[in-house]
């Protein structure tokens, strides 16, 4: 069976913007900011219709107005990613913790496309640097984990998800990693442990990773 984990959450952020002035001589300004809000919040509907195309022109159209507008470069990063246009995806969510240092989910994204591309070391560097701004992002450990995991380092990703469960231990996400990367350790009640809370939680387990698991472990549940 491929080593390969869970997939990662993605989260587009959706920000309402202020349209407050200080001065009546700022009229031009507002309303620049206003067709910006507009198409912002508009590409974000599309985003959820899944309509990508026009999420992508109208989160650019911010940018013509606001080249320092980080969060339509990363929601656009996202549709990109999407798509599967990751050299753009990639490009997107520099340039938007580029502009805001403190986004630390467009490190997050950027991290999951380095790891969609097999470059798992600059994955783990960007979810280390998600880490630096918020010690406590839980999603971050899981995804460091699926990167060491991927690289056949077992007891780190196991650290890594043991952290992400500390701090969030509803994450059914990290319970799931952490049962494969019990499987490829061959700790198959462990791994059955963390299978059984996942479906606990609501959540459905790929057939043939249960087929595999029951193949191993001798055991049905």
């Amino acid at each position: 069976m491929r080593n390969k984990p869970y997939k990662s959450m993605m989260v587009i952020l959706i920000i309402i913007i202020s349209l407050c002035f200080s001065s009546a001589s700022a009229q031009q300004k507002q309303s620049e900011s206003a067709d910006a809000k507009f198409y912002y919040d508009r590409g974000v509907t599309y985003s959820y219709k899944g309509q990508l195309d026009q999420a992508i022109s109208d989160f650019t159209k911010p940018l013509e107005i606001d080249p320092r507008h980080a969060e339509a470069y990363y929601n656009r990063g996202v549709i990109y990613e999407k798509k599967g246009q990751l050299d753009q995806a990639m490009s997107d969510y520099t340039k938007a913790f580029e502009i805001n240092p403190s986004l630390a989910v467009a490190y997050i994204n950027r991290g999951n496309t380095y790891d969609e591309k097999g470059q798992h070391d600059q994955a783990i560097s960007d979810f280390n640097k998600a880490l630096e701004i918020n010690p406590r992002y839980a999603v971050a450990y899981n995804n460091r984990g699926m990167a060491n995991m991927a690289k056949g380092q077992y007891d780190e990703a196991i650290a890594d998800f043991n952290k992400a469960l500390q701090i969030n231990p509803m994450l059914a996400l990290a319970y799931g990693n952490r049962g494969r990367a019990y499987y490829f350790k061959k700790e198959y009640d462990k791994s059955w442990d963390d299978i059984n809370k996942v479906q606990a939680l609501g959540y459905q387990i790929p057939p043939e990773f249960l087929d595999d698991l029951r193949k191993a472990s001798g055991r049905q549940n």
